[in-house]
């Protein structure tokens, strides 16, 4: 029999690769989204797994299968799970992941990789690049609203990614993990201050960029908050209020029919039918491939609602894997 290998990447080994740096995320996810507006993948709804017990929004296991095309096709799926009270009771982080990359050809299991680190980065990347082409010109003020380990990584993105950003206003309910967010940060960026807010609706008012980052299961962020021109990049998806869909001048989505489900706002506004895929302004990925315009004036306030989608995950993979095989990173494994 054909020695069958495939190879394993730790999160040390992806770190390795260039994992610290959104460089690679952003090029990978630009990538994903021109594929996805060309129809060149095939993705399945994602089944979220919940038992009884696994009560709040964020306590589900997540398939995401997807078999990317173009130049170097491959197939793969991210395994993400996660439990709120992971963080309090095990003092583990709120989710973890794993990825396995399939041959395109002959379907075998080529890569298997820790998949929570590029799970955090893709996120923010997509934030990163919806920002190039949402963002007013010359938006020097970010609000990040819940500052865990994923607004962690979209600040991250963001700064490195912007340099004209001068402040960072932060919201959470628990105050350390702010200030745990700007130790991270403020050293390494000197010139950007970082401002603490007493409410949620202080921080979004500053907000030329918007980030949601919060395990909310109810949406609190009404549209007299957001002020002329914001950009708001809806990560947490349950954060903005009814009433923000309705009168955004744009709404884009990352995918229509991952959004239109899972009883989250969108589906809820389509159900009671006030809002269709019609009214929608454009997918994020016709808008990086230019088929639709983002930004027409400094200001409209134009709202991303990206679900996450299982590309977005596998064209970061498969760049990794690609700098993996070209550098031997990693450790190879007999699959028999």
């Amino acid at each position: 029999m054909q020695h069958i290998k495939l190879r394993y990447l730790s999160q040390s080994d992806l770190l390795g690769l260039g994992a610290d740096h959104s460089n690679a995320f952003i090029e990978a996810i630009e990538e994903g989204l021109k594929l996805h507006a060309g129809g060149h993948f095939i993705q399945p709804l994602k089944p979220y797994l919940r038992w009884p017990g696994a009560d709040h929004i964020a306590d589900r296991i997540i398939a995401m299968p997807c078999y990317l095309g173009g130049d170097n096709p491959i197939a793969g799926i991210k395994w993400i799970g996660s439990r709120q009270h992971n963080p309090s009771r095990f003092h583990l982080p709120r989710a973890s992941a794993l990825i396995i990359l399939n041959d395109a050809q002959t379907n075998y299991p080529v890569a298997i990789m820790e998949g929570s680190l590029i799970s955090a980065m893709r996120t923010a990347a997509i934030t990163g690049v919806a920002t190039k082409y949402l963002a007013r010109s010359g938006f020097s003020d970010i609000s990040i609203i819940g500052c865990g380990p994923i607004a962690q990584m979209q600040v991250k993105t963001l700064l490195e990614q912007y340099e004209q950003i001068n402040t960072v206003h932060l919201f959470d309910i628990n105050k350390a993990a702010a200030d745990n967010l700007i130790s991270q940060f403020a050293t390494k960026y000197p010139g950007v201050g970082f401002v603490i807010h007493d409410s949620a609706r202080s921080a979004v008012e500053q907000a030329d960029v918007l980030v949601t980052c919060t395990v909310s299961d109810k949406p609190y962020i009404p549209f007299e908050w957001i002020k002329k021109g914001c950009f708001v990049s809806n990560i947490s998806i349950m954060d903005i209020e009814r009433d923000v869909f309705l009168k955004a001048d744009k709404v884009i989505v990352d995918d229509w029919d991952q959004s239109n489900r899972e009883k989250k706002v969108i589906n809820q506004l389509v159900e009671e039918g006030l809002f269709s895929r019609e009214q929608l302004h454009a997918e994020l990925g016709e808008i990086v491939l230019g088929q639709v315009t983002g930004r027409h004036s400094d200001d409209e306030i134009i709202l991303l609602n990206p679900m996450g989608m299982a590309i977005d995950d596998i064209v970061c993979a498969r760049w990794f894997y690609q700098a993996a095989e070209s550098k031997n990173a990693g450790t190879e494994l007999p699959l028999f």
